[in-house]
């Protein structure tokens, strides 16, 4: 495996796809690095990581991407590790079917796209691991997180069916799901809670003032919620591994919902989760 060396870190602008881009080329693999803002590509360019636009929601940002990659490489590459996504908070039945949809376009389906555009690659090649950035709601529902729950829930079906249709080959399928992990994304979700929710007119606006203090606070602040290393030592697995595993549960919150799903009684398992969310 030691020829894995070319990798595509989508959502690279801060938190774990930034951490994972510059721990990756450290330790020497050739990274291509995505973002969506012209200052957050220029950033990563100084570090010495090349660095190119895309916006899942765009296709055509996505078609330019792999073109772009390829053309520098040869046509190769070794991996893919689909990680930018955002999170849409809200109750399910204050969120509206268009703001549900590019929930969706971002977090799912232009995953799909991406990673239906490097597959020929890497069959021709012989070789290839995708890795998608999961989260443990892709496992356990949270309330107000129905959305982007939908979406982890989604990714995981359609990827583990791929995985398993690839078994005949040497391209290999994970998903990292992640609990809470130090990184921008509850602040980056106050913005499309504002955005798509009228929180002041909604059945649960009592509630969502606790949930707007967190976000505003940027997420959960507690000492013990650890750096994106940790998602990294799990992607390093999956990417060198020569049995990279289907799923890395990553942080011990995440650990205890997974095995709290497979021992307790479910309706006793969706209590406690309502309870903690």
């Amino acid at each position: 495996m030691s020829a894995l060396r070319t990798i595509i870190v989508t959502g690279a602008s801060s938190g774990i796809g930034a951490h994972c881009a510059r721990a990756l080329k450290a330790e020497g693999w050739r990274v291509f690095a995505t973002a969506r803002k012209p200052e957050d590509i220029a950033v990563l360019e100084a570090d010495g990581i090349e660095a190119f636009y895309l916006d899942y929601r765009e296709v055509d940002s996505i078609a330019r991407l792999v073109d772009e990659v390829l053309a520098r490489t040869g046509g190769r590459l070794d991996a893919l590790f689909n990680n930018g996504a955002y999170s849409q908070p809200g109750a399910v039945e204050d969120i509206s079917v268009d703001a549900l949809r590019e929930q969706f376009e971002a977090n799912f389906f232009g995953w799909h796209d991406l990673t239906r555009r490097v597959l020929p690659v890497m069959r021709a090649q012989g070789h290839g691991r995708i890795v998608h950035c999961s989260s443990i709601l892709g496992l356990a529902p949270f309330r107000f997180r129905g959305a982007y729950a939908a979406s982890k829930y989604a990714l995981e079906g359609l990827m583990l069916c791929l995985r398993s249709e690839l078994l005949d080959t040497d391209i290999h399928v994970s998903l990292i799901e992640p609990g809470p992990v130090k990184s921008r994304i509850a602040t980056n979700a106050l913005g499309w809670f504002l955005k798509n929710v009228d929180y002041a007119n909604s059945s649960h606006r009592e509630a969502y003032q606790a949930q707007l203090d967190r976000l505003k606070a940027g997420g959960s602040t507690s000492s013990l919620k650890p750096g994106p290393e940790v998602v990294h030592k799990a992607l390093r697995h999956a990417l060198l591994s020569s049995r990279p595993r289907p799923h890395y549960v990553v942080t011990w919150p995440a650990r205890i919902g997974a095995a709290m799903k497979r021992i307790l009684p479910a309706a006793m398992v969706y209590r406690i989760l309502a309870a903690r969310s």
